[in-house]
């Protein structure tokens, strides 16, 4: 980019070339979005704003239409918004390697409206992506006063980088990338961030100007674009989506995220997430396996996995939670589930058939263990039976404390063996049998000398 005479806004070609990276990617913005894109650690927006104006006197950039927001003490407040002119365009492909084919538009007409949706979608990138901010040099001035090192703002772990984002993406249910059919739709945002473990993740904002069934409407122009198949080089059946980007590997169509941008507290908020949810419960919705109902297995019958083949994986958050905790944090609600959680579990799916297996194989590990304690145990008793026995004081038999004959006979420690002691007590019984006769014989010869 070659400009003859001076810069009169006195912008470095860092700044610049840092803006026409932003404007690449969100194609509209006000100079304070730019700073928090691209210099959050700036002291104010002047910096980008001295850029702009230097690529406005460039010919690159344009200011062609205002938004307007409330400021501190409830005025509204007035900014202008930025956008590339078609030289502009071609510039911003240079600084992000791409080609101008792929760039989109300028934006000029949606910056002549306002821009309300671009400006939400801009929010929203740097809400996902938390530019950390960097120290910059102090300007010098003439007064010898040292300047104070200024504290920067803290922000949340970001996502990504500015160059893995992609605007106003054609997604092709028919015709062509470039040519789109009917049917087709465009995301608001692309996120391709490998290095941070999501190859590719759609944005959806929603600014609350359409009703539910819109939104869930969309989500189903998405399963139908993930579902379109083409011929690869080799004559094969492949997904068209899976030709541009990279699959996660977690499962299912590549993940949607819904940011729900207006403020209309937790509750109502919410709701709509809910609503849009139930109203695309076909699209997200993992299809429910179980095994051990087919055989009436009482443990195993309630358990199963879910197949999320052919689904999309969708997300929801509020783009003020998201500003605050950032995207790593507890702000997503992954539709079909009960909690908020941080990004890496929501996109993850779960009840997957390698779970169901690994619960199991914990299961019959579990019942092993058992038979395995059982058996233990009665091994142990017998041991603890055999130890108690003793040889039989008469016979030498083997004497087992815990038998009980029939006439009711336990042994005592050191006792006789049931045989001997039922022996016994007939040897016993005949003797005194013996002596009463004995006794009967003897009184009857008495009697009969004394008579």
């Amino acid at each position: 980019m070659t400009v003859t005479g001076q810069w009169p806004y006195k912008s470095t070609g860092r700044v610049r070339a840092l803006v026409l990276l932003a404007l690449g990617v969100v194609k509209v913005a006000t100079a304070e979005q730019l700073r928090q894109l691209v210099l959050p650690g700036t002291a104010d927006p002047q910096t980008v704003r001295n850029a702009c104006k230097d690529l406005r006197h460039a010919g690159l950039v344009e200011t062609v239409g205002k938004t307007s927001r409330l400021g501190a003490g409830g005025r509204p407040v007035t900014r202008q918004l930025w956008n590339l002119t078609t030289a502009g365009l071609s510039a911003a492909a240079s600084e992000l390697g791409r080609p101008v084919k792929e760039m989109g538009g300028t934006a000029r007409e949606a910056a002549k409206a306002g821009a309300a949706h671009a400006l939400a979608v801009t929010d929203t990138i740097d809400a996902i992506r938390q530019s950390a901010p960097l120290p910059t040099q102090p300007v010098s001035r003439r007064s010898a006063a040292p300047v104070p090192r200024r504290q920067l703002p803290a922000r949340p772990a970001g996502l990504g980088h500015l160059g893995g984002w992609e605007t106003e993406v054609a997604l092709p249910v028919v015709g062509t990338f470039t040519a789109p059919g009917k049917g087709s739709l465009r995301a608001d945002a692309v996120l391709q961030a490998p290095e941070d473990g999501v190859p590719v993740l759609f944005v959806e904002v929603d600014n609350h100007t359409e009703p539910a069934a819109t939104v869930a409407a969309k989500i189903d122009r998405y399963r139908r674009f993930f579902q379109r198949k083409v011929k690869d080089h080799q004559g094969r059946d492949v997904e068209l989506w899976s030709t541009v980007w990279e699959d996660s590997g977690r499962g299912g169509y590549p993940p949607l995220a819904l940011v729900f941008t207006k403020d209309v507290g937790p509750e109502a908020r919410f709701n709509r997430m809910k609503k849009v949810a139930e109203l695309s419960r076909d699209c997200w919705r993992g299809r429910w396996h179980c095994p051990g109902a087919e055989f009436g297995l009482e443990e195993e019958k309630r358990d199963g996995w879910r197949e999320y083949e052919g689904t999309v994986p969708v997300i929801a958050t509020h783009l003020d939670q998201l500003r605050t905790k950032g995207p790593h944090g507890p702000v997503w609600w992954r539709f079909g589930r009960t909690t908020w959680q941080p990004l890496n579990d929501a996109l993850t799916n779960t009840d997957t058939p390698a779970e169901y297996f690994a619960r199991s194989d914990a299961r019959r590990a579990a019942r092993e263990a058992q038979y395995q304690r059982e058996r233990e145990e009665t091994r142990r008793e017998q041991e603890e039976r055999l130890a108690a026995h003793w040889p039989c004081p008469s016979c030498g038999r083997d004497v087992d404390p815990d038998h009980t004959d029939a006439d009711g006979y336990r042994p005592e420690p050191g006792g006789l063996c049931p045989l001997c002691e039922r022996t016994r007590r007939e040897l016993e019984a005949e003797r005194s049998a013996t002596q009463e006769r004995t006794g009967i014989m003897a009184r009857l010869r008495t009697r009969a000398a004394e008579r």
